[in-house]
């Protein structure tokens, strides 16, 4: 993630456009994550780029340990905080991330179209060395080419239509069109991908990709990848 980006997820925004969105984005990530672990007790997941995780605590419960992981220090003590005294769910900074192995699964969900294409390469690396053999890496909402605002707009009202709050919704529109995430999207724009390439760059780093038919999480027309580790 650049600066920019890692500077805006670190400061007050209103990606969110109020409590309830946020709690129903957690409450779908969270059971979709569940949906697709493997079978197998005591698995050890990494969140990678979690950001407020606010029902991690529902996926901790289903595992062996649960490390949670985001860039953002005011995130970072946000997570601290909210999962104080669950002894299996251990919120990472950025020493402890260094040295952690011997994962069962990596999910990394809404965050490859903020990594620069040039640096998702070694990062995919990094998340394979991470990885048992066997190991899932799985990578939620990936952008592709001809998806842009317009589909964003859609699946937040639809959303947002089905989880009572379209009103705020389309207040959020406002408030988003003359926010510094607008700004920021125009001109740091979002690394995109098709299938083919995030396949390639899957299979370069050491990994078999499998593409699902359907997106983890509420955007329909995003992608989402499970890869296995070889």
């Amino acid at each position: 993630m650049t600066e920019s980006w890692l500077g805006f997820w670190n400061r007050p925004h209103s990606i969110y456009v109020n409590e309830r969105h946020l709690r129903v984005h957690c409450r779908r990530v969270a059971d979709d994550i569940i949906s697709v672990l493997p079978a197998g007790a005591g698995l050890r997941i990494l969140d990678y780029g979690c950001g407020d995780a606010l029902e991690a605590a529902l996926v901790a419960a289903r595992v062996g340990r649960l490390f949670l992981y985001d860039a953002a220090l005011s995130v970072q003590a946000r997570l601290r905080e909210r999962f104080t005294g669950i002894a299996n769910l251990t919120v990472l900074d950025d020493g402890g991330l260094a040295v952690l192995t011997g994962l069962d699964v990596i999910v990394v969900f809404s965050v490859v179209q903020y990594v620069p294409r040039g640096e998702l390469p070694s990062l995919l690396r990094d998340w394979r060395r991470r990885l048992k053999p066997g190991g899932s890496l799985i990578l939620a909402d990936i952008i592709p080419p001809d998806v842009g605002m317009l589909a964003d707009i859609r699946s937040l009202l639809a959303t947002a239509a089905a989880n009572g709050f379209l009103l705020a919704a389309l207040a959020g529109l406002v408030t988003t069109f003359f926010s510094d995430y607008r700004s920021l999207r125009q001109r740091l724009g979002f690394a995109v991908y098709s299938d083919a390439e995030i396949e390639t760059l899957l299979s370069e780093a050491g990994f078999v990709p499998a593409l699902r038919e359907r997106n983890l999480g509420f955007h329909p027309f995003r992608r989402t990848v499970i890869a296995r580790a070889v």
